[in-house]
């Protein structure tokens, strides 16, 4: 059974970091394309960052330059980088794995980006 647990969220002032962490079990890890989304309050999902099984990367235009999105398939985990945080980054982060018509969530992780 798949089993996404994201990590990493937190409270972070304005122009600072996290590095979140997306740990898979339960999927052939290496074969999926994987992606963060977030949900701000009141605001829908949107796909933040997308990583093929080779590596390719995708982003979205409002954190591309900031944000950086890895995957290690011998830990089975993605990660993503986010520097030079805005308030505006406040939002519940999800990491999705996806492979043909598969495609599995993870609970989602905080993160609040306040002064």
């Amino acid at each position: 059974q798949a089993h996404l647990v994201e990590s990493g969220g937190g409270l972070v002032q304005p122009g600072g970091s996290l590095r979140l962490s997306c740990a898979a079990s339960g999927i052939s890890f290496s074969i999926y394309v994987m992606a963060w989304y977030r949900q701000a309050p009141g605001k829908q999902r949107e796909l933040v960052a997308t990583i093929t099984s080779d590596s390719s990367t995708n982003y979205a235009n409002s954190v591309k330059g900031r944000f950086s999105i890895s995957r290690d398939n011998a830990k089975n985990t993605v990660y993503l980088q986010m520097n030079s945080l805005k308030p505006d980054d406040t939002a519940v982060y999800y990491c999705k794995a996806v492979f043909v018509g598969l495609n599995y969530w993870g609970q989602g992780t905080q993160v609040t980006v306040s002064s």
